[in-house]
């Protein structure tokens, strides 16, 4: 992972999806999508209950959020054993980047993810990359 394409990742990304992200402001999947918002990046909360999460509408799967919202990188806060349907219905979804937080690994997801055309970042949180790179 170059920090070039970190970098351009973070430049180029709009919109996230933060799967499995907690409505709990202690949890790190909130603080990141929080910190991710206040820099100016679209949240879509993905988690199988609730309303609204930072004010935006909780889908309770990617496949759920509006074909016209186009989804740039699935950031994910799930178990290690929990990514393979994630990066399916990214794939589904047209994402373009699949990003598994610090902890976070799935070799075979991640192959099936680079194979259809998605970047892939893995055990790596990208809010401490954005800090550290913008």
């Amino acid at each position: 992972m170059k920090d070039e394409e970190l970098k351009e990742t973070l430049t180029r990304s709009k919109t996230v999806a933060v799967v499995g992200i907690s409505p709990k402001e202690d949890r790190p999947s909130y603080r990141v999508a929080a910190y991710l918002q206040s820099k100016g990046y679209r949240i879509i909360p993905v988690r199988p209950d609730g309303e609204s999460i930072l004010g935006e509408k909780v889908y309770h799967s990617l496949t759920e959020v509006p074909r016209e919202i186009e989804i740039d990188v699935v950031d994910i806060f799930r178990k290690s054993e929990d990514v393979p349907p994630v990066v399916e219905e990214a794939i589904q979804r047209g994402a373009k980047v699949i990003w598994m937080q610090e902890g976070i690994t799935h070799g075979e997801a991640r192959e099936k993810a680079l194979g259809a055309g998605l970047k892939v970042f893995m055990d790596c949180c990208m809010k401490k990359e954005h800090q550290r790179l913008l």
